[in-house]
This record gives structure tokens, C-alpha cells and sequence, in this order.
């Protein structure tokens, strides 16, 4: 007798890719769609609009309280969202081309544009994500960027020693690029 599966009565708390296996298929939404979430100051959801509810396939009630990092994408470079994560807890905001995993396997590229929200005092109280539809030229030339970086990530017996390699060659990338993070990313969709 087949296993039933049972809905979460509450927030997913552990990554989609160890629920379902990515499926290769790629979904999309309408370039006048914009994806928006909210996180707290730890990256744990407090608001997902109707967009984002769909691209990923699961309810409100499932995603408020879970962690942001459940949608990752196995084929995402952690070096990307170690640079993000810098940037946004210096308080300053970050561009950056993001596969996600939406809750049936299928996956879905963004334009991310991400930043911190501040309390009266200046201290981050959490983030706030925008994300559109990416320009396929862009995403076609940070794919090998990001297998690149998502190999040398993979081939260090060292989870640790392989992401500092990554960060490595992504500031190698942008130092041999003469760019900032921010100007190399604007550059991909030229």
C-alpha cells in the first residue's frame, strides 16, 4: 500500500530538495508579475504575495515562518548567497540572478533585487525581496558562471574550504572583469 503523504499544518522547515528531486522543468510568470517576500532580520518568511505563492506551489500557511533558504535550488552556488548575505547585513542592498526550486521539483529563474528594512534606530529588522522575470542572454551566460562556481563548491571534501574557493574565484571573475558585483550582473542582460 502506497504511502500517504500529508500536508504540513504549518511552516516548511527543511529544504524542498529533500521533499522532491528537481524535475528539469523550467516554470515561468509574466514580466509584468513581481515576486515579493519578506523575511525577518534571521531570513525566516513573514510575507509571500500571491505571485511568489504560485511560482512555488505551496500556501501562506506553509511558508510564513519557514526559512527563505527552502526554496534553494541544489544547482545555486552557496558563494552567491554568501556575497548576498554579506551585503545585506552591511545594510546594503544586492542584485543577483537566483535559480530557485518551487515544491514539485519544477525550478525558476529571477532577477532578485534584495534589501535590508531598518528600525527607527538603523538596525535591520529584516529583508525585503523583488524579483522578475530575468533576461534569458543574462541567464544564459551566468549558468556556466554559477556550474563553475557550484564545482568547486562540490569538489572540496570540505563544505567550508569549498565555498571560501568559490568566493575566491567569484572576486577573481569581477577583479578580471574590472567590475563591481552590482555592475557585472547589470552587464550580463547588454
Amino acid at each position: 500500500m502506497p504511502a500517504i503523504l500529508r500536508k504540513p499544518s504549518g511552516p516548511i522547515k527543511q529544504k524542498l530538495l529533500s521533499r522532491v528531486a528537481p524535475t528539469g522543468v523550467e516554470r515561468s510568470f509574466a514580466e509584468t508579475d513581481i515576486i515579493v517576500s519578506k523575511t525577518d532580520a534571521k531570513g525566516v518568511m513573514t510575507y509571500a504575495n500571491r505571485v511568489f505563492l504560485d511560482m512555488v506551489g505551496l500556501s501562506e500557511r506553509e511558508v510564513i515562518g519557514a526559512p527563505h533558504s527552502i526554496l534553494r535550488h541544489p544547482d545555486m552556488p552557496r558563494a552567491v548567497f554568501a556575497l548576498m548575505w554579506e551585503r545585506l547585513n552591511a545594510g546594503r542592498e544586492i542584485f543577483a540572478y537566483v535559480v530557485n526550486l518551487a515544491a514539485n521539483g519544477d525550478h525558476y529563474w529571477v532577477h532578485a533585487h534584495v534589501t535590508p528594512t531598518f528600525g527607527a534606530n538603523g538596525q535591520i529588522l529584516g529583508f525585503h525581496s523583488n524579483r522578475r522575470v530575468p533576461d534569458r542572454a543574462a541567464v544564459q551566460k551566468i549558468e556556466p558562471i554559477y556550474r563553475t562556481l557550484k564545482g568547486i563548491e562540490d569538489g572540496d571534501a570540505s563544505r567550508a574550504e569549498g565555498l571560501a574557493r568559490s568566493c575566491a574565484h567569484l572576486k577573481s571573475i569581477l577583479a578580471q572583469a574590472g567590475m563591481t558585483y552590482d555592475q557585472f550582473v547589470f552587464s550580463l542582460a547588454s
